[in-house]
């Protein structure tokens, strides 16, 4: 017997490529998407190349609309999602959408988020679930509301962040996961089958802001353990970094990859470099010693510390900031 949701008009709204799995699953699973919105192209590069995002790149093939609206309050957009008559919209890693979009389709509008609501609500949760150090983090899809992750939530999968697990592994672990629980709410929507549960309030919520420069920069006055998680949950992209120093020369420096190890007895100050001049980089914490496995210098490619420390020279005089 089919699924209900093979007959429902579905638009699908995304960006990056973490959303394309779940488009892809509805694609290949004979689902009716029948138009696809995303943000604009817009240039980058030395060259300005006019690049698309990775929804839109997938969706070409697709024979579909492909909206881009400046503005999802355009009247002009307005009207034509509207002429789709789409059952249901699937939102995964957009934009926030006005409710003149979102209370649009008869089934409603829900959104693909990759945490446990309402845990790291917000633009970066698997970010920030491995900054934090949790062990466990997943998947919610919720029906859209008047406010940012908030509404009533429909499904909710669980995935362990392992301990060499960084952004690149999780991200790929919860794309897959997303990619199997959006069709299953589609289904249960149109099958009527599900009842929207409101999230749980507390005390003890962690957001989920926007990563910037600041986010990425190590504060050697933090526990060598936060540091090393901090560097998980920036690696590979956009990677934390550090002010590596000697005498007035100053570099940043990109760290891709690193652990916690225990601090030999020995005083130095934090920020001091700690190493044998062969295969270890260690740096000095507030607590403990975060040994350094792979980073770049500004303009220099990706190494590992022993190949790193192969070009330097007195290791000893340079520190961290």
């Amino acid at each position: 017997m089919e699924q209900a949701g093979k007959s429902v008009k579905i638009v699908f709204m995304g960006t990056p490529e973490f959303a394309v799995g779940s488009l892809k699953a509805l694609v290949e699973g004979g689902y009716n998407v029948v138009g696809v919105v995303t943000v604009p192209d817009k240039p980058s590069g030395r060259g300005l190349k006019m690049n698309m995002s990775a929804v839109k790149e997938y969706a070409l093939e697709l024979n579909v609309p492909i909206m881009q609206p400046v503005s999802l309050k355009d009247p002009a957009f307005l009207e034509e999602l509207s002429a789709l008559e789409a059952d249901c919209f699937v939102v995964v890693a957009f934009r926030m959408l006005p409710q003149v979009v979102w209370s649009m389709p008869r089934l409603g509008t829900f959104n693909l988020h990759a945490s446990l609501l309402p845990q790291y609500r917000g633009a970066a949760p698997i970010n920030w679930a491995i900054i934090n150090g949790e062990t466990k983090t997943g998947i919610t899809t919720f029906l859209l509301d008047k406010q940012i992750d908030t509404g009533n939530i429909l499904f909710q999968e669980e995935c362990e962040i392992l301990p060499q697990d960084n952004i690149g592994t999780l991200y790929d672990k919860l794309m897959e996961m997303g990619s199997h629980l959006v069709p299953k709410t589609v289904d249960a929507l149109a099958e009527g089958n599900v009842t929207p549960r409101p999230q749980m309030e507390s005390e003890s919520l962690h957001p989920a802001p926007k990563i910037t420069r600041e986010t990425c920069k190590i504060d050697w006055n933090c526990s060598a353990v936060d540091i090393m998680n901090r560097v998980r949950g920036l690696s590979p992209y956009p990677a934390a970094y550090a002010v590596m120093a000697a005498g007035d020369k100053k570099s940043d420096v990109k760290i891709f990859c690193g652990e916690a190890v225990e601090m030999e007895k020995r005083h130095c100050d934090v920020g001091a470099i700690v190493s044998d001049g062969k295969t270890r980089l260690c740096v000095k914490c507030a607590e403990g010693l975060f040994e350094i496995t792979e980073l770049q210098m500004a303009g220099k490619k990706r190494l590992k510390a022993r190949e790193f420390l192969v070009g330097v020279h007195n290791i000893e005089n340079y520190r961290f900031e």
